[in-house]
């Protein structure tokens, strides 16, 4: 009897079993998957506000004349639409800033806004990407759907290449893609939208999709470059109206010290020069005070390494090398500063100034420019015989510069007219351009050899004059090369002349 009654007691919690099991483990899922999601960053709509109209009129801008001749068309029809309407025109559906980072772009579109007095509506490219599929998508037609009710108004989309990349590049979810594409379909969708105009900037303009870049979308593309001498000079003075600046200070001068730096780089000089006298108690900031935030910008922080007697005459022979194949070539810039002060990871450097902005190079000048490189290691080598770590970058922009030459600008003896166009070639043209490269420099080195042989007694003179010193000026530079030779002939013509010899 216990026997039969164990053995339907079996066939009980069979059956049982059969049917909760499959209950239990599902509720346990259940409480896992709760579980996950609540450890899951929420993400919650963004909340859509116009900001307040920024204080950024055109006076506040400068150096970027070409670019606000641009977008004031923009800022006229906001203001007054009847008249362009009349003959037919149409505001620009999109307008795409684009350039180096630092040159204005945020600054421009918030200009356009104070000029307008259209809501302004700024948002990151980047904060529209998310982990979820379709929230990107959302975020962007809540953004469009808000400024049509604000319009007119200004949607501003920065650091678009985060959102507007190539489709199907490094996009596994599909996130990417799906926001792209909404932001496409809204930006068709203007013949609807009232007075919304859409300003986007970004770096990056090869890396954008072409759909973007299509006439309909964007159909303006200003690109915002660097500013000139002038206009780093206006920049100057937009950033100075609030600092009380000595007479000695020449904000000329400054604007020739600081070639191919962008407005952002020239607002924190100026902000450091600021500061530097704060921090001497004084009641003006002088001249020295913004020679000593560029080389802060420039060079980096004054270090505090020691260096032994042997370092330092290594370093004195290095920097009097870089200064004097600078002022023997007359293609190179002329040198401004010399230092053997340690800043930043440099153990010292050579400032040279630029007399006016230059846009073009010749081969001739870009080799005197190597020479002048690898004048600190034929330095060293001249005088102690051997050579050095000191040089690491000067060697990689070298590198850099005759690839440049030889890949880019076929610039080459032997590969010449053709440009190298995405790194593939066969394997005896890249032999070759590998040659081209190493006679490109080699003759600089033999150049920059040749100058400080035949100029020892000036290089030891510039040598003795930093140990002594350790920063020369213009006036100490002139002082020390007063009987310096200025020969016609530059480091180019000397490194083809040997390389023909050689070959």
């Amino acid at each position: 009897m216990s026997v039969l009654a164990a053995f339907l007691g079996y066939y009980d919690f069979k059956e049982w079993a059969a049917i909760w099991v499959p209950v239990l483990l599902f509720c346990v899922l259940i409480v896992l998957l709760v579980t996950a999601m609540r450890q899951m960053r929420p993400t919650k709509p963004q909340q859509i506000k116009p900001e307040d109209s920024p204080k950024i009129a055109w006076d506040d801008i400068a150096g970027v004349d070409e670019a606000k001749d641009e977008l004031r068309e923009v800022v006229d029809f906001m203001k007054d639409p009847k008249r362009f309407k009349a003959l037919g025109a149409t505001v620009p559906r999109g307008i795409l800033l684009h350039g180096p980072p630092g040159t204005g772009k945020t600054l421009l579109a918030k200009a356009v806004a104070h000029e307008s007095g259209a809501d302004f509506f700024a948002q990151s490219a980047a904060s529209f990407v998310e982990t979820f599929v379709g929230v990107g998508a959302a975020r962007i037609r809540r953004l469009f759907k808000v400024a049509r009710k604000h319009a007119p108004s200004i949607v501003f989309i920065d650091e678009l290449d985060a959102v507007g990349g190539r489709r199907g590049v490094g996009d596994v979810s599909g996130e990417k893609d799906q926001t792209l594409n909404q932001l496409l379909v809204e930006l068709d969708g203007f013949n609807a939208r009232g007075d919304v105009v859409v300003i986007a900037a970004s770096n990056l303009l090869e890396k954008l999709d072409p759909a973007l870049l299509r006439p309909g979308r964007f159909d303006r593309q200003v690109f915002v470059s660097p500013p000139d001498r002038a206009g780093r000079e206006r920049i100057l003075a937009v950033h100075t109206r609030a600092i009380p600046l000595a007479p000695s200070v020449d904000l000329d001068l400054v604007a020739r010290q600081t070639s191919g730096l962008t407005g952002a780089d020239l607002a924190n000089i100026c902000n450091e020069a600021a500061i530097g006298a704060a921090r001497r108690h004084a009641e003006q900031v002088v001249a020295g005070d913004f020679d000593t935030a560029l080389e802060r910008i420039v060079a980096g922080m004054q270090a505090r390494r020691g260096l032994n007697e042997q370092e330092k005459r290594t370093v004195a022979y290095h920097e009097a090398g870089h200064a004097l194949c600078a002022e023997l070539l007359p293609a190179v810039d002329r040198v401004h500063r010399i230092s053997i002060v340690p800043r930043g990871r440099a153990l010292g450097y050579t400032l040279n100034l630029p007399e006016e902005d230059r846009y073009l190079k010749t081969r001739e000048e870009l080799i005197d420019y190597m020479t002048v490189l690898l004048g600190g290691r034929a330095a060293e080598q001249l005088v102690f015989g051997s050579v050095t770590t000191g040089a690491a970058g000067d060697y990689e922009v070298v590198t850099a510069l005759a690839a440049a030459m030889v890949d880019e600008y076929a610039m080459g003896t032997r590969v010449t007219l053709r440009r190298v166009v995405g790194g593939v070639s066969a394997e005896a043209t890249m032999r070759l351009r590998d040659e081209e490269q190493a006679d490109l420099a080699d003759g600089a080195y033999r150049a920059a050899l040749g100058l400080l042989r035949d100029h020892r007694r000036h290089l030891d003179a510039l040598a003795a004059a930093l140990l002594e010193q350790e920063v020369l000026e213009r006036a100490d530079i002139d002082r020390v090369l007063a009987d310096l030779p200025r020969p016609v002939a530059g480091a180019g013509d000397l490194s083809v002349a040997a390389t023909e010899r050689s070959d």
